[in-house]
């Protein structure tokens, strides 16, 4: 039983849960929690190493590392490469989308209708803790491309001025292009789109949350 918090194996756990980094550096994240391992497991994504607190390492040091507000009973180590890829349609595409809340949200959405998710540079890390506990095993499930990669047509999530959502895409086809909270899709990169949608909302309402926009637009992908 590991009972020193010199243990290297403790250090590298500590390190790949800080830093994004040391995360693309090495290759590796880590997922904490016994959810998370058996959404691993289930997708027969298999661990680098794998601690149960009690058996494999004394629990206070787990406590101690952890980012949880209550400590896990495992914690495990994930090849990056050993996650799903490949193209899948529909996709939703992030345009720097910087909350790693909404990104892991977003990946959960995916996996609920069938899609995949593309990630443009600037996009929270997907496999950070925060993002890992958002998208409840998604990450292990939906296959994620560049955000150059994302399939056509690209169908911009605009809040006004685009043709309503439920008339623009096919059944099965293309990506949704979602921009972060604030700024939105950047004219730039709307200039490189097919299409521009917009949810209708009640006169008052100024806009949605990327993530409740994005399951909308799944949402009605897969109803069409």
């Amino acid at each position: 039983m590991i009972t020193s918090a010199a243990n290297p194996k403790l250090k590298l756990i500590r390190k790949l849960l800080e830093s994004r980094r040391q995360r693309e550096k090495d290759g590796l994240f880590v997922a904490e929690g016994e959810d998370l391992v058996d959404a691993a497991r289930a997708a027969d994504v298999e661990p680098v190493e794998l601690l149960v607190a009690g058996e494999d390492v004394d629990p206070k040091l787990v406590a101690e590392l952890s980012t949880l507000g209550h400590p896990p009973r495992v914690v495990a180590i994930y090849r990056r490469d050993d996650l799903p890829r490949g193209v899948r349609t529909p996709t939703l595409a992030l345009w720097h989308v910087g909350d790693p809340g909404n990104v892991g949200t977003l990946l959960r959405t995916a996996d609920a209708f069938g899609a995949g998710l593309a990630l443009s540079a600037g996009c929270a890390d997907p496999t950070g803790p925060k993002a890992l506990r958002a998208s409840v095993g998604a990450i292990f499930r939906v296959p994620i491309v560049r955000f150059d990669d994302a399939p056509r047509p690209w169908v911009a999530l605009v809040a006004h001025g685009g043709t309503d959502l439920s008339r623009v895409l096919d059944e099965g086809q293309g990506s949704f292009v979602v921009g972060a909270e604030r700024e939105g899709v950047p004219a730039a990169v709307l200039a490189r789109c097919d299409l521009r949608a917009t949810i209708t909302l009640a006169p008052q309402a100024e806009s949605l949350n990327v993530a409740a926009a994005g399951a909308i637009a799944l949402y009605e992908a897969r109803r069409r």
